[in-house]
């Protein structure tokens, strides 16, 4: 009986060892979600470059697909200080017809070392540029106007130069050529960035 009883327990004892080493392997084969930066990427001397997708979607009751999106490069001039610009494209697709959006916007960001942690940091914008917009078949097209704003943001590391954006915009705009009236808008959007270091980093 004591023979059974201590092979049950060393049975046991390897069932729950396996079952250990197959979860470690399981959980070293997930994907990465979260990377330490540790101010690395945020140097001077490095390069930021990435997109933002300020809208994407479908309206189905006027039938229009929007679709807005902002490629930007920067340089970092100095530890959590970017400068660069952004090119904003955007493309609206309804029944009858298509308008596209362009502009060229120059950027200041700081990335605030206050609340920081390895795998993230907030991060501050401002904007001031040009933009405008094109209707097909219009007699307006190519019209352009100032477009100014700031931006508050948050960069989450997914690996130690890549990082996932989410970003509250506060953007004026005239580039409007249906309206020509000027408007302020507050929006939401997403972005992709990447960290490249510099010659010297």
């Amino acid at each position: 009986m004591k023979k059974i009883f201590s092979l049950a327990i060393m049975l046991a004892a390897g069932a729950l060892s396996a079952s250990a080493q197959v979860t470690d392997e399981v959980l070293d084969r997930r994907p990465q979600t979260t990377a330490p930066v540790s101010g690395e990427a945020i140097q001077q001397g490095n390069w930021l470059v990435g997109a933002e997708i300020g809208n994407i979607g479908h309206n189905f009751k006027s039938e229009t697909f929007t679709l807005d999106l902002a490629p930007r490069a920067g340089y970092f001039v100095s530890d959590n200080a970017v400068i660069g610009a952004s090119v904003q494209l955007g493309l609206s697709v309804y029944d009858g017809g298509e308008s596209f959006r362009y502009g060229l916007t120059p950027f200041v960001r700081y990335y605030f070392p206050e609340g920081a942690a390895p795998t993230h940091r907030w991060f501050g914008e401002a904007v001031l540029g040009l933009a405008g917009s094109s209707e097909e078949d219009s007699d307006g097209d190519a019209i352009f106007s100032r477009v100014y704003g700031v931006k508050a943001g948050y960069a989450h590391f997914v690996a130690s130069n890549v990082a996932l954006e989410g970003t509250l915009n506060l953007i004026r705009s005239s580039a409007d050529i249906d309206t020509g009236n000027s408007s302020t808008g507050l929006s939401l959007g997403l972005g992709l960035q990447v960290y490249l270091p510099g010659r010297n980093n």
